[in-house]
């Protein structure tokens, strides 16, 4: 794993909502300008982004619910570079 840091708090940037939307069946962030569709792994990263859990409580949980997943937390932190580059997301 890369030297992120994981006690950041991420949040979603100001304008951006996630919802589940079923024309596309699937989860999907939605802002202004457009929409971006998010796969299983995404939205499950996703879904636990609230503001106050920092990245390591979200692996812990993502842990939690799907035990059997390998690299998890490489994925989750993966995410969180990819997401905090296209500006989805804010860490604090």
């Amino acid at each position: 794993m890369s030297d992120f840091d994981l006690h950041q708090v991420p949040s979603l940037r100001r304008g951006f909502r996630l919802q589940w939307e079923p024309v596309q069946n699937c989860h999907v962030l939605l802002y202004p300008e457009g929409m971006i569709r998010l796969n299983e792994s995404a939205a499950a990263i996703a879904n636990q982004i609230d503001g106050q859990r920092d990245v390591s409580v979200i692996i812990h949980n993502l842990n939690t619910l799907y035990p059997d997943v390998p690299e998890l937390a490489e994925d989750v932190v993966q995410f969180m570079e990819v997401a905090s580059e296209k500006f989805w997301i804010e860490l604090r």
